[in-house]
């Protein structure tokens, strides 16, 4: 029996998982889980966006997982004073610039992914054709969030 080689590509810089909604002092917000791989475990940090802005604000504490399937249960188990308490901790350390956070955000996690693909083909861990095709695909999107820049900079959110 033959044993073959397959190429793997590598993990994403990030996945998102939609929650559901809560309501905190009358405003309505989507809650999001944002999951990464940081070499050990997977991290989970909740996200609130609030549904009339779409202004997000992140929990800094981390929900870890042995697996992202693993993250993703566990906040799926928090009851919804647990949620809500996160919220008020996310909403008490809320930035002033909230959409450009937002953009930088997905930009770092564009230009991880954009690394890992460069590593990747490097170790020969990426099929090189699949491989430029995906470094040239992340280089387009880091231009497209690039632009959006200039719309968020220097305008602050609006007040509650």
């Amino acid at each position: 029996m033959a044993v073959g080689f397959y190429k793997m590509k590598p993990a994403a810089a990030s996945s998102d998982h939609q929650i559901g909604t809560i309501t905190v002092d009358d405003l309505k917000y989507f809650v999001s889980l944002r999951v990464i791989h940081d070499g050990v475990e997977h991290v989970g940090r909740l996200r609130f966006t609030d549904t009339s802005s779409e202004i997000s604000y992140q929990d800094h504490g981390g929900i870890p997982g042995i697996t992202l399937a693993d993250a993703v249960r566990r906040v799926k188990e928090f009851s919804e004073a647990e949620l809500k308490q996160r919220c008020y901790r996310a909403l008490s350390e809320k930035r002033r610039f909230g959409k450009l956070r937002n953009a930088t955000d997905k930009m770092i996690a564009k230009i991880k992914h954009l690394n890992r693909i460069a590593i990747g083909l490097e170790k020969g861990l990426i099929d090189p054709d699949g491989g430029k095709l995906e470094l040239d695909q992340t280089e387009s999107d880091l231009l497209e969030i690039v632009k959006t820049l200039k719309l968020h900079a220097g305008v602050e959110d609006e007040p509650d």
